[in-house]
């Protein structure tokens, strides 16, 4: 089997502590549902929770004797929730903690999973010994399994799942589909859209460019430069290929023009003035009413909350939705999709030391790997939410696909145990891809068809094709599995920890200014204050280090 890795960057959002009251051990929260086993689980991640008689999982719980009832961050920051249960000393059976998972290892909560791992052979065939070794804590033991890092067979892709600069279709179409390959290209074609048509049909005032800044997401603001200079997604750095030296993106030549760029299209009028105060909903909502003409984000983070939106509104008739477009500084080449992904080590599904039945626990991760309950958590009931042709290729009607993207009808029939372990690639039966993003057919059929307008006219066929492909950069990748779990425990962590302060509260500042090289030069002081030096050294040290252990493996 090849295996792959990708991500989610799906950091946090997070959850009160009323939520948790009777988690733990108490009878009245676990048991049995008319015979079956009863678990819960916590994810520090903003979700939607099912229908306590959601079809799906009614069917998965007859097929393996286990339901599992699952919350969602909904209030507070996801080490602000860990830490709540870690103070009580009760847990849910399942947890990812995401940014709060060491505190959760460190707190002694979680149960060591590497007999299991081995006994569980769906669970132990999906990473490779290198990737297992990866993830031993400090104790020798593994806590965590990754749920989005394994592909299955042969790799099967068609969304960029990652970030990249967005415009929308009718922005495209208004041009003439132009090559669109540099900053300025970018946003000089975003301001001529805007001045020829400031409104939507209905009269809505557009908004030419947003970005995201509340609490983690702010990678929406800052990030940025790595990617203009072709950079892969190391997150907290680049690196040079070639060097094997950690670079800092936030001090480099593209830094500074990039910020300028937003301080110039600020004054301009182009930025959205609320940028800096709106919260990730508001964001959203803004998205999904087809206004923002363009914005950097990564994929997962808006394209199933307003692109489905999008859809459901019919918006995509006017053209609204987002097409990944390969800007860079200076119009090279990037490198930010990659064949083979990001190996997530940082976190990942966990059992606590409250689960009553950790073997049944496993079992039923174990159970979820199988082929035929993957395929009803990702493709849904033969028949209901797919069909099969001649050659045994799955496919939707138009009808399914509508229903798919329907709040009402994913909370009361699908089940995906969207964070539970999963994999990408291809079916056991050599055809299907094993999710339906991946099927290429289905994939290209189910667009909406002002994307599909955009893909013709470029002459591609899915996103990817869109930014181009590129091998993983090297053994090290990604550094960003590595800086999440920076605690202020070390001075590398310390730092971390007051760039990103610093950037927060600085940032949108030297956007806004009216004098850009005077709050660049004040940002450059402070910024240097934190020390950053402490954090790259450390970065520097990991990347070594995961160098010289890759090489034993080969």
């Amino acid at each position: 089997m090849r295996r792959k890795k990708f991500v989610s960057m799906l950091l946090v959002a997070t959850m009160a502590a009323t939520l948790f009251a009777g988690c733990g051990n108490d009878s009245g929260k676990k048991g049995s549902s008319g015979g079956a086993k009863e678990f819960d689980a916590f994810f520090a991640v903003p979700g939607s929770e099912i229908n306590d008689d959601n079809e799906i999982q009614k069917i998965i719980e007859e097929k393996t004797g286990v339901r599992v009832k699952e919350t969602w961050l909904t209030g507070q920051t996801a080490d602000e929730a860990v830490g709540t249960m870690i103070a009580g000393g009760e847990y849910p059976d399942f947890i990812d903690g995401i940014s709060g998972q060491k505190q959760l290892y460190d707190a002694g909560a979680l149960v060591p999973l590497d007999d299991y791992i081995e006994k569980y052979p769906n669970i132990k065939n999906l990473f490779t010994e290198l990737e297992w070794e990866k993830l031993r804590q400090d104790d020798g033991h593994i806590y965590w399994i990754p749920q989005f890092s394994c592909i299955k067979g042969d790799e099967k892709v068609c969304t960029h799942n990652d970030e990249a600069f967005w415009i929308q279709a009718r922005v495209l179409k208004w041009a003439g589909y132009p090559e669109i390959k540099t900053l300025d290209q970018y946003f000089d074609l975003i301001e001529k859209y805007n001045e020829a048509n400031p409104t939507m049909a209905d009269g809505t005032e557009n908004i030419p460019y947003t970005i995201l800044c509340e609490d983690w997401r702010y990678f929406c603001l800052e990030n940025a430069p790595q990617f203009l200079d072709g950079y892969p997604n190391d997150g907290s750095c680049m690196v040079d290929p070639d060097t094997k030296k950690v670079l800092d993106y936030n001090t480099s030549d593209t830094a500074v023009k990039y910020f300028k760029k937003l301080n110039e299209e600020y004054n301009k009028g182009i930025v959205d003035p609320e940028s800096f105060t709106q919260t990730y909903d508001e964001y959203i909502s803004k998205l999904s009413t087809g206004r923002v003409l363009g914005m950097i984000d990564q994929w997962w983070d808006f394209a199933y909350t307003a692109g489905d939106a999008i859809k459901q509104a019919g918006l995509d008739e006017q053209g609204c939705d987002y097409i990944p477009v390969p800007v860079t500084i200076d119009g090279r080449d990037n490198q930010w999709h990659n064949a083979g992904g990001a190996f997530n080590a940082s976190t990942g599904l966990a059992v606590t030391t409250s689960c009553d039945d950790v073997d049944a626990a496993m079992k039923f991760v174990n159970d979820l790997l199988d082929q035929d309950i993957h395929n009803l958590r990702y493709w849904g009931v033969k028949g209901t939410d797919y069909e099969v042709d001649e050659n045994g290729e799955f496919y939707k009607t138009a009808d399914e696909r509508k229903k798919a993207s329907d709040t009402a009808y994913k909370a009361s029939h699908l089940c995906s145990y969207s964070y539970f372990p999963q994999y990408n690639g291809t079916s056991d039966d050599g055809i299907n891809a094993n999710k339906p993003d991946g099927q290429a057919r289905e994939f290209y059929d189910g667009l909406n068809s002002d994307v599909k307008e955009v893909f013709d006219a470029y002459g591609v066929k899915t996103y990817v094709e869109m930014l181009g492909t590129n091998n993983a950069p090297g053994d090290w990748y990604p550094m960003w599995s590595f800086s999440n779990n920076f605690t202020t425990d070390t001075p590398g962590g310390v730092a971390w920890t007051k760039i990103g302060e610093l950037k927060h509260a600085e940032l949108p500042k030297v956007v806004m200014a009216k004098d850009f090289d005077s709050a660049w030069d004040t940002y450059m002081d402070k910024y240097n204050a934190c020390n950053p030096q402490d954090f790259l050294g450390e970065l520097q040290t990991e990347l070594d280090t995961r160098l010289e252990q890759a090489a034993k493996f080969k």
